[in-house]
């Protein structure tokens, strides 16, 4: 076929491609970013304005006109202006009758106005069919590309038409749409862009809870117990010690806790027979989190691994190292090599690079970019086998840590126990319970619970057993 002909085909094609004109009022980000996106899906797009000849930003291939011709031309029109702006619409009742207006805005607070936006503008328009949609897209989102976390258009409005032509179009962008139901919910959808990280407030509280635990717990072990029994200020710690004490334990329980909900939710299947009966509210909250836990517990493995590499270049450590080199020489003597310490050493800083590698790993993969290249089976590789192992040479690396010190009373301040000893707790919970559900009769158990299978409940085994037995007695 001749290049000629490829190019007749291609025109062709596009002109199939060609839909009805969709008006857009307002040439804002928003407004020109949405006609980009359009452009490109086919649609013929015209822009109202107020001024039609200052129109050098909008993309080429539309048509920019008063409000009127703009509203005279297309059936859908995306009001992208403010609320502020919405009396200049009173004055086109007449051109927008019978139109489909999508409401597209969203205020600076909750409760601003009485009333949604989109009602309001239904009360200005009464003739137009409103429909409230677009808000939670971003005008950067359209213009790039970047949709991972906005690819769903939340639509709502009372005439069923009007929603139908909004999602046909949101379907024509490459997003996916969702009803909402009636006009009345138009509320509920302008408050959903001012959540600020709706799903980062429990992993935050948490965090922040364990952080602030530990740290005074430390602080009470550590310095205040150093003055009140020996008299010394070591006040100093706080800044680098103390808090590179704290940032492990508080990465190693957050990543402990990524993995129990789901044990939790095993042995619950287990007791109720079935993976149709609800988990409660608080476990249902737990397991949507679990990203966002993981992603603290990164930031805290992080701040350890940054605080670590610096302990080198503190002043009391060179102080406190040159001061015994002094005295060895002083008095002549020199400190045993210990071969066992040695190995002990060198193990615990193996792993914790490791335990630190395979955890940056996990970050990595649960990023919307690298996550999407997975299928579901690397994905869940990848989160629970890795995620398992991580953890446990993460444990193991603490327990190193502490190999010679469990046993000796001077661990045991104001006899209370170590922050890592604390720490081991959570995460030994988690890898026991993992290893009694990874055995082979438990574990076939949840496989078919998972798959469909449920338990006789007593009223099916009964009517089971009078079947049997009137199927014996005839």
């Amino acid at each position: 076929m001749s290049m000629k002909s490829d190019s007749v085909a291609m025109t062709s094609l596009a002109g199939e491609r060609k839909q009805g004109a969709v008006g857009i009022f307002g040439t804002g980000d928003f407004g020109r970013s949405l006609g980009l996106r359009l452009l490109q899906a086919g649609y013929e797009v015209v822009f109202g304005s107020r001024d039609p000849k200052n129109s050098a930003l909008v993309a080429k291939g539309s048509k920019v006109m008063t409000h009127t011709e703009a509203a005279q031309m297309a059936q859908v029109i995306f009001i992208a202006v403010q609320r502020d702006h919405y009396d200049f619409l009173t004055s086109l009742t007449p051109a927008l009758e019978g139109k489909v207006l999508v409401d597209i805005s969203n205020n600076l607070k909750r409760g601003q106005f009485p009333q949604s936006n989109a009602e309001y503008l239904s009360s200005l328009v009464p003739g137009a069919s409103v429909v409230k949609g677009f808000n939670t897209v971003s005008a950067w989102a359209l213009q790039s590309g970047a949709l991972d976390s906005e690819s769903t258009v939340l639509v709502c409005g009372d005439d069923p038409k009007a929603k139908q032509a909004v999602v046909d179009i949101a379907h024509s962008l490459g997003l996916s749409a969702q009803d909402r139901g009636s006009l009345g919910a138009a509320g509920e959808l302008e408050d959903i862009p001012l959540q600020l990280f709706p799903n980062w407030r429990l992993p935050l509280w948490v965090a922040t809870g364990l952080t602030a635990f530990f740290f005074f717990y430390l602080l009470i072990r550590d310095v205040i117990y150093a003055y009140a029994e020996k008299g010394q200020d070591i006040s100093y710690r706080i800044m680098i010690t103390l808090a590179n004490k704290v940032f492990p334990i508080v990465a190693l329980v957050m990543l402990s806790l990524c993995y129990l909900p789901g044990a939790v939710a095993a042995i619950l299947q287990l007791y109720n027979g079935t993976k149709y009966k609800r988990f409660p509210d608080w476990l249902d909250r737990w397991m949507l989190c679990r990203k966002q836990l993981g992603l603290l517990a990164l930031f805290s493995a992080v701040l350890h691994v940054v605080y670590t590499f610096i302990i080198s270049i503190r002043y009391n450590v060179i102080h406190t190292s040159d001061t015994e080199v002094i005295t060895q020489i002083k008095k002549n003597q020199s400190v045993p090599f210990d071969n066992a310490e040695a190995w002990a050493t060198d193990a615990f800083l193996s792993l914790g690079v490791l335990g630190f590698a395979m955890f940056l790993l996990l970050g990595i993969t649960s990023l919307p970019s690298v996550s999407n290249t997975l299928n579901w089976r690397e994905f869940r590789f990848v989160q629970s086998k890795l995620g398992y192992l991580t953890l446990t040479v993460c444990t193991t690396h603490c327990l190193l840590y502490g190999w010679n010190k469990f046993l000796k009373p001077s661990t045991y301040k104001w006899f209370t126990p170590p922050g890592f000893m604390l720490c081991l707790v959570v995460p030994c919970i988690v890898l026991i319970l993992k290893l009694i559900l990874s055995i082979p009769c438990i574990d076939h158990r949840i496989t078919l619970i998972r798959n469909g299978w449920e338990r006789p409940t007593k009223v099916q085994s009964s009517k089971m057993d009078a079947f049997l037995e009137k199927g014996t007695t005839l």
